[in-house]
């Protein structure tokens, strides 16, 4: 195995697979915070955004591998990449699970040759329960230590909270760690890397634009509250938030229009907290979907898909709006507890209601997205699959579980699969949660 080294010595991965872990470095649960004073009196608030570490928050994908790989992608006239979230573990069980996830995505890698996927993006909660960065080894640097390309991350609420104060310490302050790992001025080490040879990530804030070749992704940050998700202060309501993030995503709109609609590129968007969900406890958050809606209204121009995590399992809807078919999928099996059912009523698919469809029943399986857009032909079109590492009973991984296909001329879905195995039978509807307090 030859691994790749990005621009300015950059590392993604070990040269050898690491044993399979036994144990957790760190100890990272505790029933006893969520009895905890601090806990109930911190459960219902938000925290202030950090301020980009460049303004405005952009980074181009050969700002990380160099323009050589770059360029030859361009050349190629299509890219693939991988997105998961959920992909913290706080047990040794789901350590293996995120594990096993971890390496079918650096097998794709390995096996992929000229077509295989460029980097990863993770949908938030890279980290449970804490995100503090004693938890970084076991959650993500040792998983991820074969996975030989950059990963790029926005954080999901987990990663954004802290303990709290002890006897003996002081809490770190929240996204400390996060911002190390991935906001770092400069590639280099990172001391909770415990010596593996994967180099800090450089985006330029918790929110930020990665553009690439032939896409361009916008990941927005939802803050710690375990639901609803919040990118802006809602009218005030969250004065703490404030309205940068709303109005970095519509002056990103605006500024990747003309090259979406000259078709060069798809336009993706990422957040941690689903706009839409069938889970009652992960639900959609409506602040969110009203100000993305707000946003795409202003700036003329709706995303090719959106992606998020949070609920533990794999969905996709489709939204038509404006005369375009939108498929927004919630793909939060990367690690963390996917054998939890969602709780509440969850409807049959296919599920109409207004202008959103649940398109198949919820998949309860470890498992990842890979994206693949492709300008090869005038029929440009972007494929977004799930892949489960396993169905059923069986145990041998399954690629292509479930995918869909949009023509990006045509902002219509051209091509769909639905899932194998309906994973749920229960009846309601979908949710759009009501802001917050």
């Amino acid at each position: 195995m030859s691994n790749i080294i990005g621009k300015d010595g950059r590392l993604f991965a070990e040269q050898k697979p690491g044993a399979d872990p036994a144990a957790f470095r760190v100890d990272n649960t505790s029933d006893a915070y969520y009895n905890s004073e601090y806990y109930k009196a911190h459960k219902d608030k938000i925290l202030p955004v950090p301020k980009p570490r460049i303004n405005p928050p952009r980074m181009n994908l050969a700002d990380v591998l160099g323009d050589s790989i770059t360029q030859a992608i361009q050349s190629s006239r299509k890219i693939s990449f991988h997105a998961v979230g959920d992909t913290g573990a706080t047990k040794v069980g789901h350590l293996l699970d995120e594990q096993s996830v971890a390496h079918m995505m650096a097998a794709d890698v390995e096996a992929g040759g000229a077509d295989a996927p460029a980097f990863l993006f993770i949908l938030g909660d890279l980290i449970y329960q804490f995100g503090e960065a004693k938890y970084y080894y076991d959650q993500f640097y040792d998983p991820y230590r074969i996975y030989d390309r950059p990963i790029f991350a926005i954080p999901g609420n987990h990663d954004g909270v802290v303990y709290g104060d002890t006897a003996t310490s002081k809490a770190p302050p929240s996204l400390e760690a996060f911002l190390r790992n991935f906001c770092a001025a400069k590639s280099g080490s990172s001391p909770d890397a415990g010596g593996l040879m994967r180099s800090t990530m450089t985006q330029p804030g918790v929110y930020f634009t990665l553009d690439a070749p032939m896409v361009s992704i916008i990941g927005l940050y939802t803050n710690v509250l375990e639901g609803p998700g919040v990118i802006s202060s809602q009218g005030n309501n969250y004065p703490k938030v404030g309205d940068a993030q709303l109005q970095f995503l519509e002056a990103e709109l605006a500024r990747l229009k003309p090259s979406r609609l000259a078709g060069e590129r798809a336009v993706l968007l990422a957040v941690h907290h689903p706009p839409l969900s069938a889970d009652a406890k992960h639900g959609g958050s409506t602040g969110i979907s009203n100000d993305i809606d707000t946003a795409c209204q202003k700036a003329g121009l709706w995303p090719d898909a959106i992606l998020c995590g949070h609920a533990h399992l794999y969905q996709r809807f489709t939204r038509r709006v404006e005369n375009q078919d939108i498929p927004y999928v919630v793909s939060g099996s990367g690690g963390y507890n996917a054998k939890a059912h969602p709780q509440g009523q969850i409807p049959k698919a296919p599920f109409k209601s207004g202008d959103v469809t649940m398109e198949i029943d919820p998949v309860i399986e470890y498992g990842y997205l890979t994206v693949t857009v492709d300008m090869t032909s005038e029929a440009k079109r972007m494929t977004i699959a799930f892949n489960a590492t396993k169905s059923g009973t069986s145990m041998k991984p399954v690629r292509n579980l479930d995918h869909v296909t949009v023509d990006l001329a045509a902002h219509q879905i051209v091509k769909a699969q639905r899932a194998v195995k309906p994973a749920l039978k229960k009846k309601s509807s979908t949710s759009r949660r009501r802001p917050g307090r």
